[in-house]
Order: C-alpha cells, then sequence, then structure tokens
C-alpha cells in the first residue's frame, strides 16, 4: 500500500543518514597523523618484523590511522639488507627522494626515525632535497660525525660483515672503495684529516666540512621543528659513540673527544646546529644499553611525543 510504501522509504532515508552521520563523527574522531618515515640501520631493511616491522606495527597502533613508510633501497628486502653495505650512500638519497615523492601520502611531509646510519642518511635526505619537507627528525645511534673502528658488526650476516672489513683494511679512502662501500663513505680518520677531507664522497660533505660550504644544507637543517639526538651509553658498535651527539676526536688524534659546543661544526655553525641550539630545537637525549637496545616503553615515553602531532587541513 501507498503508506506502506512511505514507511519503506523514510526508514531507509533514516538509515543513510545514520550512515552517514556515523561517518562524519568517525571522520572527526581520527586525527590526522603526519605520517612518518623510518629507514634502518647497517644489515637490517625495512620490512623486517622483529625489526622495522615490528617500530612500524608499535606507531600505527599509538597512532591509529597513522601511514608509516620504512625506506627500502631496492626492489626487494635482500636488495636493501645487501645495499646496506655496498651501494654509494648519495645513490641511495636520490632513489630514497624519489621513492618517498612516489607516495601521495608524504606529499605535505612527514616526521623520520632513522636507525644508526639510517640517522644520516635521513639527515642527508633533509639537508639535500626535504621536498616533501621533514618536520621532526630523530636519530636513534646515528653516525652524524661517522666512525673510526668496526669492533662489532652488529648485522646478523656475518660474511658481509667480513667483506666490510676487508675493504676498509685494504684503504677506506681508496677511490674505487669510496664508490661503493658505505661505511667507508661515513669513516672519519682524524690521523689523516687532510685525506679525509678530500677523499670523503658523502660524511664531509654533509657535515659542510669542506673549506667551501653548502648553504643549502643549513638552509633546510634549521626548518625542522626538533632535531633529536639519541646516545647508546654503551655503544660498542659506533665508535666513538659520542658521534652520536656530533660529538669527535679533534683533527690529528683518536683519543680525546671534542665537546660539540668547541667544535667548528657548532662554533662556525655549518650546517644549522647552533641556530636549531639557540631556538630549542636539538634535543639529546640518552639511554643505558648498547647499539639500538631500549626497550618498548622507552620507545613510546622519549620517541612518541615528537610523533604526536597533525597536519594542517
Amino acid at each position: 500500500s501507498f503508506i506502506t510504501l512511505f514507511f519503506m522509504r523514510l526508514l531507509i532515508l533514516l538509515a543513510l543518514c545514520a550512515v552517514f552521520l556515523l561517518g562524519l563523527s568517525h571522520s572527526q574522531n581520527t586525527e590526522n597523523w603526519r605520517p612518518v618515515v623510518l629507514w634502518h640501520g647497517m644489515g637490517d631493511s625495512c620490512c623486517d618484523p622483529l625489526s622495522m616491522g615490528r617500530i612500524k606495527r608499535m606507531i600505527e597502533k599509538a597512532f591509529p590511522g597513522i601511514y608509516v613508510y620504512s625506506v627500502e633501497i631496492g626492489n626487494n628486502t635482500i636488495d636493501d639488507e645487501f645495499n646496506s653495505f655496498f651501494k654509494n650512500v648519495n645513490d641511495q638519497l636520490v632513489q630514497m627522494h624519489e621513492k618517498v615523492n612516489s607516495h601521495p601520502e608524504l606529499a605535505q611531509g612527514f616526521n623520520a626515525i632513522g636507525f644508526s646510519q639510517g640517522g644520516q642518511f635521513l639527515r642527508g635526505y633533509t639537508e639535500r632535497y626535504n621536498t616533501p619537507p621533514v618536520y621532526n627528525l630523530m636519530t636513534l645511534g646515528g653516525q652524524h660525525q661517522g666512525v673510526f673502528g668496526f669492533p662489532n658488526c652488529p648485522a646478523p650476516n656475518k660474511t658481509l660483515c667480513q667483506d666490510l672489513a676487508d675493504l676498509l683494511t685494504l684503504g677506506a679512502y681508496d677511490p674505487w672503495v669510496q664508490s661503493f662501500v658505505v661505511q667507508a663513505e661515513y669513516w672519519q680518520d682524524t690521523m689523516i684529516y687532510d685525506i679525509y677531507l678530500e677523499s670523503s664522497v658523502f660524511l664531509a660533505d654533509i657535515n659542510n666540512a669542506r673549506l667551501k660550504k653548502n648553504q643549502t644544507y643549513k638552509e633546510n637543517l634549521i626548518t625542522l621543528n626538533n632535531f633529536v639526538l639519541v646516545k647508546f651509553e654503551n655503544d660498542t658498535v659506533v665508535i666513538p659513540k659520542e658521534s652520536e651527539w656530533f660529538e669527535y676526536y679533534a683533527p690529528g688524534e683518536d683519543k680525546n673527544i671534542v665537546n660539540l659546543y668547541q667544535s667548528p661544526i657548532y662554533t662556525e655553525d655549518w650546517i644549522g646546529l647552533k641556530e636549531l641550539h639557540e631556538n630549542n630545537k636539538l634535543v639529546f637525549l640518552e639511554t643505558e644499553g648498547n647499539h639500538l637496545q631500549f626497550t618498548d616503553e622507552w620507545f613510546e615515553d622519549n620517541i612518541f611525543p615528537y610523533l604526536n602531532n597533525t597536519l594542517p587541513n
């Protein structure tokens, strides 16, 4: 009958309104979290369920609906692990920049977390590209002033570790080694500092250590909202561990560590660290444990606050 048909249509209309209102309520309650980009360390890969995969799940659980992208260099996880040892870092940054720009979810920018060498790689991205821009940059155990020794290679693949040791022994600053050995590209031998400045294809450049400075690096880095540096107090992998806070040996010696505030990278503000510090945007954190050893609770208490921000509507 007409009345029955009328009430059926009314019920359908009310149901559609309810669905619309529920959807509107859901959209209003879901935060527009700023996405996160992760970059793993030496011997790891983007998507290992026990490492980067686990970190990704932790973030997704804490910030429902957030987009998390874990950097993969190469076409698969096997490539990615191999390339963490043997692929020119400059080429890796080019590829990372292309991949980030292929994800529309990242177009408005992102927070970035670098683990071990992934820390200085993400800083390199920020200095050289920063499109899309990094908001908060967090580096856990990053070798920002490089390393001068690898006593405890943390990678599970010990064959790759031995190959790395052999190549560094051959000569970290040999042009052939510098062309593809990742760890040689952030090897800083202060006993032959001039050779380091001349030969380093990555670290000396992104640290603006040479006489000619690239002002773009500083201009990009000071746009960060926060630059968080995490040092591991009992680190036996990064030599010296103070590199994680941009501290290192003085040129010509390998014993005494120069405090950051007495280092030219800070006093002459080569890359913007001094300006960030004076604006309360340079954050120093430390935790007990060896390289990249931290608890879920520590990560949640110390890193999650820098992810707790949203994109503009």
